[in-house]
């Protein structure tokens, strides 16, 4: 199993920004762990999401050696892709791509063509460049703003992203809770029907009842699983109610029951688990 461990994911929600310095020396111990692939932060406007604005000099600052752990940042425009390209220490380029034209409109402020011709300029560049490109698709199980969704839509929208080289596609809930049987449904459908694409699940949960969800994915045939320790986080953008992450320590637990490997060292693993309590923490004013 690939666990992708974003604490990109869980800092953005937070109503206080984590010093530069902090968000470092937790991100540097999370490549120590061993999982699959690190969400380092994104660029973004430091209007829309302030937690964001010092990614640069959060990648600076990390401690990347003797990592096998694949670094990712995401992106949001091709400006964004162009710039974080540049950056040597990042292996992988996510964009947050959706069949769901409200969600793009929320979230990114563009269309589904403009998020398509995106795509192709974000491919362009990780060709360029050697990086990989990671194409999430954002609402992919359905959407609360009234946008057409069914299986058939989300095997064309995909179609389209396989012609154009698209090779990563993991698929995300993003604010509205799902069962397993719909995630059984669909990558029960999407895995046979693009064999190879590696599809993943990035689940948006309340931890009450993931096991289930992720025992579908995993039945389907799902081996990649994006998390974050300790269940923090979700989209402020969607412009919904969110839900928190899947939490890591729940994944792992999941990959262990299945022999699987989701990390190298549990011990940095723990040592990371100890520092989310005082990384996350808001200071407390004197």
């Amino acid at each position: 199993m690939k666990i992708i461990e974003s604490p990109r994911e869980g800092m953005q929600s937070l109503h206080h920004v984590i010093p530069t310095e902090k968000k470092a020396s937790y991100i540097s111990q999370l490549f120590k762990t061993g999982f699959d692939t690190v969400e380092v932060g994104s660029i973004v406007s430091p209007g829309l999401i302030p937690q964001m604005a010092d990614t640069l000099d959060v990648i600076r600052q990390v401690d990347f050696s003797g990592t096998r752990s694949n670094r990712m940042v995401l992106v949001v425009n091709t400006k964004g892709a162009e710039m974080i390209s540049e950056v040597k220490e990042i292996t992988h380029i996510s964009y947050p791509f959706s069949i769901s034209s409200g969600f793009l409109k929320l979230n990114l402020n563009t269309t589904i063509e403009k998020a398509f011709a995106t795509v192709d300029d974000i491919l362009n560049i990780c060709a360029r460049t050697g990086k990989e490109p990671v194409i999430y698709i954002s609402m992919a199980f359905g959407n609360p703003y009234g946008d057409p969704w069914n299986v058939y839509l989300l095997l064309a929208r995909i179609n389209m992203l396989k012609k154009m080289g698209v090779k990563i596609i993991p698929l995300s809930n993003v604010a509205i809770p799902i069962g397993p049987e719909l995630i059984r449904k669909v990558f029960s459908t999407l895995i046979p029907e693009f064999p190879s694409i590696e599809f993943g699940l990035h689940l948006h949960t309340t931890n009450e009842d993931w096991q289930e969800s992720i025992q579908a994915a995993y039945d389907s045939g799902c081996r990649r699983f994006d998390s974050v320790i300790g269940g923090y986080g979700g989209c402020p953008m969607s412009g919904k109610e969110m839900l928190g992450n899947l939490a890591t320590e729940n994944l792992i637990a999941f990959a262990e029951s299945k022999e699987e490997s989701g990390i190298t060292d549990k011990k940095a693993f723990a040592k990371a688990c100890g520092m989310v309590s005082t990384t996350f923490a808001e200071p407390v004013a004197n």
